[in-house]
């Protein structure tokens, strides 16, 4: 009887864990169902892109997995019953069905978050998603020159989003309003950077700001400062799909999983958490940041883990760290600061041209990486045959 390993979502911690465990995985022994609701993979790092007009290179699921034995099942997950091992699922024709599990990775990922800011879910914008990002486009490509633009959040997502629109329309009035200082993460050199490139591009940085409220013509500050605003970008951080806290699953106040070092659920140990939905610690016993960068080793360790039990072989336990925060700030110009193993910036980094460029490098190794999670990694798929041909049932090794 083939052992049944279900995938929730396509996102870069998703989609990279079903490859991996399909190239790990004989298909004799396993089957793999991969659950989306889109039937493309989105590259979440290029949405703000996608919001000012570009196009980016379409990327169909269908074809990314063809051959490799993972099965895509295009629907949106409505429930999860840890229980009884169920999850319950809409197809995009409408249809309501269950699908059955022997291990779970659950990689729903996150949405944006407006924290309960009143007037943010009536009037602002998110891209978080591909829809939002759509539905930005749309509006951005309404407005007449000399409207205004407002961007709330100053991590990289914002920063991201108001350079790459203030690029595209620079005959709009754009400005970043920030909570703390301008780049209070990045290096002396890299707030530098960023203020020069902000100046050139003409956006106007509101900085210790906490925005109150939002309105269809303008963001209020606590202060009671009003900011022109035709349009209002929300960036100020993401919150997990609601699904797992919806569970038995032991998960945090803000709904995600609690883990093991091999991202397996401390609750129930068929089930596995990858990307923004799992609580993973990280060097400086902190918590790791919902990112790429942290999607995909987590859905690194997820699969090899699952591997190793299924095959008897030995679990990984590989450290997973930051090395830099890649950082577009437009197509012409970008900032890569280089960090410490838990995430705080040092005094090095790259600007300009060449950082732009190795901005676009990481983003199409990114996508890369999820239709190839075998590069540079062994494969398990001997183990898994042998264990086959000396009859060893491949769920007898499954979690207990």
């Amino acid at each position: 009887m083939q052992h049944r390993i279900i995938v929730l979502g396509a996102g870069y911690s998703g989609a990279f864990a079903a490859g991996r465990l399909a190239r790990r995985l004989h298909r004799d022994d396993v089957t793999i169902t991969l659950v989306n609701d889109e039937p493309d993979f989105v590259e979440r790092v290029r949405l703000h892109q996608l919001a000012v007009g570009q196009d980016p290179r379409p990327r169909p699921l269908s074809e990314m997995f063809a051959g490799t034995g993972v099965e895509l099942r295009l629907a949106r997950v409505t429930g999860v019953d840890v229980d009884r091992k169920t999850v319950a699922v809409t197809d995009v024709n409408g249809g309501a069905g269950e699908l059955e599990y022997d291990t779970l990775v659950y990689a729903l990922g996150s949405g944006w978050n407006d924290q309960g800011v009143p007037g943010t879910a009536e009037h602002a914008h998110e891209i978080a998603s591909r829809p939002g990002a759509l539905r930005l486009r749309e509006r951005l490509a309404g407005l007449d020159a000399g409207q205004p633009v407002a961007v709330v959040g100053g991590g990289l997502t914002g920063l991201e989003a108001v350079t790459e629109i203030a690029e595209a329309r620079p005959d709009l009035a754009v400005a970043l309003v920030t909570r703390g200082a301008l780049g209070d993460r990045l290096s002396g050199k890299g707030r530098g950077h960023l203020r020069k490139v902000l100046g050139t591009l003409g956006v106007t940085v509101h900085e210790h700001a906490t925005v109150t409220g939002v309105e269809a013509d303008r963001v209020t500050t606590a202060d009671g400062t009003a900011v022109p605003a035709a349009v209002t970008v929300w960036t100020t951080g993401f919150a997990v799909h609601p699904i797992a806290r919806a569970t038995a699953l032991e998960v945090t106040g803000t709904g995600q999983i609690v883990v093991d070092d091999t991202m397996r659920s401390v609750s129930h140990p068929d089930v596995y958490a990858v990307g923004d939905a799992a609580m993973v610690m990280g060097p400086g016993d902190k918590p790791l940041r919902m990112s790429c960068a942290s999607g995909v080793p987590t859905a690194w360790q997820a699969a090899n883990a699952i591997a190793a039990r299924l095959t008897g072989g030995k679990l990984p336990h590989m450290p997973i760290r930051y090395f830099n925060q890649c950082i577009s700030l437009g197509r012409k110009e970008a900032l890569i600061q280089y960090v410490t193993a838990d995430d705080r910036a040092v005094d090095a980094a790259l600007t300009g041209r060449f950082a732009a460029l190795y901005k676009e490098l990481a983003c199409k190794s990114g996508a890369w990486g999820v239709a190839h999670p075998t590069f540079g990694l062994p494969t398990r798929r001997r183990a898994v045959r042998k264990a086959a041909r000396t009859g060893a049932a491949v769920k007898a090794s499954a979690p207990a």
